[in-house]
């Protein structure tokens, strides 16, 4: 349901179903093609909890609302569909190539990732000798990873037909003739010296398996020729003489002009890439390394997929997806400095899940969330990018099946002839990345809290200032390390003490502001007046509740006194549930006080003394 929610208020949010064009999703966020973007409430959605940030980029109109994209692109309720002529008209040429490029690799992108991940595992058991390549084993399992790509020719034809307005099975048709068994069969009678013609016209038939551009530009001249053809179809026959005279005219235009005009300019493309590569292989590194999650933010990075494809199809082997991994772990490094110094327990939490998700390839989280917002933390990142990215060039890293960079790329780049120098500086490099932003995150990414100078002599000061914290909840006191909670027994999210509660009411423990109501009402963080920051956490992983059976009484930002109402929760609805109820009440920021003592041992009700905090 809160799924269903956030995407009615993401449709409100872009102006309502009418003003969107298109819509469709990557791994984490949701791309719109609206008819008018000034329509868009963007402030709006950027104070949505469920989403992470709004960008408009490259034609597209971004909302980055995390893992769950698939499950909230599914309940919108509009289904995607081609650019108009009116709004394309609009945009530059480099908007809508990148609008192109993301609407055709998008819908499958994620499949293309785990072949290739396979593609990576067998080259390592090939190399450690645990398959050899007869074996039924391998080639079952080589065919799993292969015949995508393979066939990939046919997947792009159902893409690129979808995103050029005709109908994709039409282009998957002209793809499927494309890499028939018969067409592979005069490839290869054609290098022993035999000539095929088309009524008299000379053919020269290429390898179209594993390749990306020819059926690109076939898909597009077939939906121009259905354009043209179909309107003018009487409609009782339509259905078939459309396709029909489709694939009369664009099949042979695309084995005599269309596909060799095609392959010239892919190996232009690929032949292009390694000379400027060749130039620097290390300041390549360095400037993709740097620039990389720049081009994320934005989604300019679909710009370069086919440049990634294209080397793949044209030399079985690519060195641009190497030099990304360093900028994936320096935003992850970043990340994780983050988590280790911050503080405040929210952001220590997506921090925390952030980097979860970088190390497997998905920064977006730890970009909008973590290092973007700070500034800092996400230039560090790009600098460990940088450094990383640059001893993979001057090693000439090379990736061997296609996948976005992630923790799982290391398997990828494993060479048919073992595992060598340019292997061991992947490792190197993404290890420099990482520990580079990670350490100077931590040193130097987040803005110092400002330390108050004493007036009164420290002794006297510490027996002088105390801060009380009342129990917010009546019940039975635990001690922390009796927590059925790792987290919270060790201490790491602050001193304090549990309660086991007999109520489902929980009443402010101190005078101040509400710092923190998270979304789903499980837990609520308070800043004293003398700055003491409490959280106050009702029950043991209850956030999988998403809010089921909590009702909070106060928002963020509004000051509440002891004894006010915080959040009410339905006490036996959770225990039938199945959760621990143990309440952890905290001083996270215990750190900065001599010590945190526990007042009450046994029953305690609410406002009775619970903890003493010691200046």
């Amino acid at each position: 349901m809160q799924y269903q929610q956030l995407a009615d208020e993401i449709i409100d949010g872009v102006g309502g179903k009418n003003n969107i064009h298109s819509v469709m999703h990557c791994a984490t966020r949701l791309r719109f093609k609206l008819k008018d973007s000034r329509k868009a409430n963007t402030a709006a959605l950027k104070q949505n909890p469920g989403v992470i940030m709004v960008v408009e980029s490259g034609g597209q109109y971004q909302v980055v609302i995390g893992n769950n994209v698939g499950e909230v692109y599914r309940l919108l309720g509009t289904e995607n569909g081609p650019t108009d002529g009116e709004n394309a008209s609009k945009e530059n040429l480099f908007a809508r190539f990148i609008d192109l490029v993301s609407g055709i690799f998008t819908p499958f992108i994620g499949v293309m990732i785990a072949t290739g991940i396979i593609k990576g595992l067998l080259a390592l058991m090939l190399v450690l000798g645990v398959m050899h390549q007869e074996s039924g084993s391998y080639k079952v399992l080589f065919v799993a990873s292969d015949g995508l790509f393979f066939f990939l020719p046919i997947l792009l034809g159902f893409s690129a037909g979808k995103k050029f307005g005709g109908n994709p099975f039409i282009s998957m048709a002209i793809a499927a003739a494309l890499v028939h068994p018969q067409i592979m069969a005069v490839v290869e009678s054609q290098k022993l010296g035999q000539s095929l013609n088309f009524f008299g016209i000379p053919l020269e038939i290429l390898n179209y398996s594993y390749s990306v551009i020819p059926i690109i530009f076939a898909a597009w001249v077939a939906s121009l020729i259905e354009r043209v053809v179909h309107p003018r179809s009487p409609s009782a026959v339509r259905n078939f003489t459309t396709p029909l005279i489709c694939l009369l005219l664009a099949v042979p235009l695309t084995f005599l002009i269309i596909g060799p005009a095609a392959t010239w300019l892919s190996r232009w493309l690929a032949e292009g890439y390694v000379w400027i590569y060749s130039l620097s292989p290390t300041v390549a590194g360095a400037f993709m390394g740097a620039i990389w999650q720049i081009c994320v933010i934005f989604g300019l990075h679909w710009g370069l997929v086919p440049v990634m494809l294209n080397n793949l199809a044209t030399f079985g082997q690519d060195t641009l997806v190497p030099l990304l991994l360093p900028a994936v772990m320096g935003q992850a490094g970043a990340t994780l400095g983050v988590m280790l110094k911050t503080r405040d327990i929210k952001l220590k939490a997506i921090a925390g899940s952030a980097f979860t998700a970088s190390i497997f390839g998905i920064t977006e989280p730890a970009v909008y969330g973590v290092t973007l917002p700070h500034r800092r933390p996400f230039i560090f990142g790009c600098i460990g990018g940088a450094l990383g990215a640059a001893i993979l060039g001057y090693f000439h890293t090379t990736i061997y099946s296609f996948g976005f960079a992630s923790i799982f790329t290391f398997l990828q780049i494993v060479p048919p002839t073992g595992i060598d120098a340019s292997v061991w500086a992947a490792f190197v490099g993404s290890a420099v990345a990482l520990i580079f932003a990670a350490v100077t995150t931590y040193g130097f990414g987040l803005s110092a809290v400002p330390v108050e100078v004493p007036v009164e002599p420290p002794v006297e000061k510490a027996s002088s200032r105390r801060q009380a914290v009342v129990s917010p909840i009546s019940g039975e006191t635990l001690p922390l390390e009796q927590v059925q909670d790792a987290t919270f027994a060790s201490g790491l999210l602050g001193k304090g003490v549990a309660i086991v509660p007999q109520q489902g009411r929980v009443l402010s423990p101190v005078n101040g502001i509400v710092s923190s109501m998270f979304r789903t009402g499980h837990a609520v963080g308070l800043t004293s007046d003398d700055g003491a920051e409490v959280l106050i956490h009702v029950g043991l992983d209850t956030v999988k509740l998403d809010g089921q059976f909590f009702f909070p009484r106060v928002s963020n930002d509004q000051p509440v006194r002891v004894g006010d109402l915080l959040l009410e929760f339905d006490l036996e609805a959770i225990k039938a549930a199945g959760y621990d109820l143990t309440t952890p009440v905290l001083v996270s920021n215990s750190d900065d006080y001599i010590d945190v003592l526990i007042l009450s041992d046994g029953a305690v009700s609410a406002g009775a003394p619970l903890l003493t905090i010691l200046n």
